[in-house]
């Protein structure tokens, strides 16, 4: 029975704009409904991460186990949920909690999805597959932005009916081959943590940092110094994260996860170094299209890198650990880089992300070529 990799793709991708539109709107509905200030607006961002990043490995662990459709279904309708909690919130408290829900929603959705892909698919050919995948995600938080300024009012009302198609879209699939199997005891943290994992999950998590930061600062560092295309900026990243993912996975596969990864990554560094220094608006530009570089192919190496590593099994949960780091490193990003330009400035703290890119770099150079026994 073949894996509906079109109905997901598209499914994953319907549930990511919803979270993309999502994070559009809250530094301004939080302000205007509940009257919170930035601190209140970033929790609001932010702990939806947090719940990505501890929903994943369970995501991926009951996938593993043959139960990727179920999940993936439930991700589409927790988030949907979590959607309609943010629109009818009475208070702050009840909109973070929608804010857990919807991201557990989004870690069950991506989460699930993958392995169900992978299963299907040649080990030669992951890499490229992760990648290509990968733009369902990347692709809805992209594009959600957008989404959510172009309906306005609407928006939360446009989060809870893209979840909902979701959920819809994989409820029209058949189930996997592999449900029944029995789930898997967890006995200790190796079984929810593979051996292997924590390398690749390092090394995307502080090249997550890098992306958080330019997601965080890059338009307050541009309009600080009154430089300009701080309107397009992101969207200048965006385009050329998105073109170099879809054209460049395949070189994953090609030429191996270590080595791409170390390659982009030591663009990224030079391109975070730039933005740190640049005076005019072409430099800015310049540098920023070559950070969206930088970061596109880091997800689909590390997958490849991960899968080596604990030798293809329980791809599941070690793709589930391994994604955590990221939503980690990106929630780690905001608050610190923050704290960094406020006390040190803009430039430094891009200059710290850089530091950050440099030590991603110095882990893929110093992580052992043989890959690890599985537990």
């Amino acid at each position: 029975m073949g894996v509906p990799v079109r109905r997901l793709w598209v499914a994953v991708l319907c549930g990511y704009l919803a979270f993309g539109a999502a994070l559009q709107a809250l530094p301004s509905y939080v302000p205007e409904k509940f009257g919170g200030g930035a601190l209140a607006s970033g929790t609001a961002v932010g702990i939806a991460f947090l719940a990505t990043a501890c929903g994943r490995p369970f995501a991926g662990w009951l996938a593993d186990a043959g139960w990727s459709r179920p999940v993936v279904v439930a991700g589409g309708v927790l988030a949907a949920l979590g959607g309609l909690g943010q629109l009818l919130a009475p208070n702050l408290g009840v909109l973070l909690l929608a804010r857990l829900v919807m991201g557990a929603g989004e870690a069950a959705l991506f989460s699930a999805a993958l392995p169900w892909v992978l299963a299907g698919t040649r080990m030669a050919q992951r890499g490229r597959l992760a990648g290509w995948f990968g733009l369902s995600m990347w692709g809805g938080l992209a594009a959600g932005p957008l989404l959510g300024t172009l309906v306005g009012d609407r928006v939360w009302w446009a989060v809870v009916a893209l979840s909902a198609a979701s959920a819809v879209l994989v409820l029209t699939t058949r189930r996997d081959p592999a449900r029944g199997e029995p789930l898997a005891r967890i006995r200790g943290i190796r079984d929810l943590v593979p051996r292997g994992v924590p390398l690749p999950g390092a090394i995307i998590g502080l090249a997550a940092y890098c992306y958080g930061t330019v997601a965080a600062l890059l338009v307050l560092r541009l309009r600080a110094d009154g430089i300009g295309v701080d309107d397009v900026a992101l969207a200048v990243f965006a385009a050329a994260f998105l073109v170099v993912r879809f054209a460049g996975s395949p070189l994953v596969d090609r030429y191996g996860g270590r080595v791409v990864a170390a390659s982009t990554v030591a663009v990224e560094i030079v391109a975070l170094i730039g933005i740190a220094q640049a005076n005019g608006p072409v430099g800015a530009t310049i540098f920023t299209a070559l950070a969206g570089f930088g970061l596109a192919l880091v997800y689909p190496a590390c997958v490849s890198m991960t899968l080596d590593r604990v030798r293809g099994l329980r791809p599941g949960v070690s793709m589930g650990v391994m994604t955590s780091f990221w939503d980690l490193g990106v929630m780690t990003a905001g608050p610190l880089g923050g704290f960094v330009a406020e006390q040190a400035g803009f430039r430094t703290a891009f200059l710290v992300a850089a530091g950050a890119g440099l030590s991603c770099v110095v882990v893929l150079l110093r992580m052992p070529r043989r890959a690890a026994s599985p537990r």
